[in-house]
C-alpha cells in the first residue's frame, strides 16, 4: 500500500532530528555605571531594528528580574518540590559524583544565591 505524497512528507518530517535553534546573539548591556543588567539580542536582524529593540528594553528594564531579590513576593508554593518517602523504605546511598572545580564554583554561587533570597531551604527527612 503506497502512502499520499502529503503524508510521506510528513512523516519523513517526523524523523528528522530537530537541534537547538542556534542564532549568533550579541549581549548588549541595559545597566549604568557598575550596575551590570545584561542581555542577549540576535544579530540577525537590522542595525536600525536593533537599535529600535535597545531602546525598548532600555525603557522597559524596571519590569524585568534581574536578580532573586527582585522577585519579592513569588509563591514558593507554585514550584515547591518535595520528596514523598515511605518510611518503611529506607534510602538509597549513591556514590559520590565529582564535577569539574570551575563547574563546582558555579553550582555553590548559584545555591547561595538562592539560599540568600529564599528560595531554598534545608529540609530533613526522617
Amino acid at each position: 500500500m503506497e502512502l499520499p505524497p502529503e503524508l510521506e512528507r510528513i512523516v519523513a518530517h517526523e524523523d528528522q532530528e530537530m537541534g537547538p535553534h542556534q542564532e549568533e546573539t550579541e549581549l548588549v548591556n541595559l545597566g549604568t555605571g557598575s550596575g551590570k543588567r545584561e542581555v542577549k539580542i540576535g544579530t540577525g536582524m537590522t542595525a536600525p531594528l536593533r537599535e529600535e529593540l535597545t531602546a525598548l528594553l532600555r525603557d522597559y528594564q524596571d519590569i524585568f528580574a534581574w536578580s532573586y531579590q527582585d522577585m519579592p513576593g513569588l509563591s514558593s508554593g507554585i514550584v515547591q518540590h518535595q520528596l514523598p518517602l515511605n518510611p518503611e523504605c529506607p534510602p538509597v546511598k549513591q556514590k559520590l559524583r565529582w564535577m569539574k572545580p570551575e563547574t563546582s564554583l558555579k553550582i555553590k554561587e548559584e545555591v547561595k544565591k538562592q539560599f540568600d533570597a529564599g528560595f531554598l531551604a534545608v529540609a530533613r527527612y526522617p
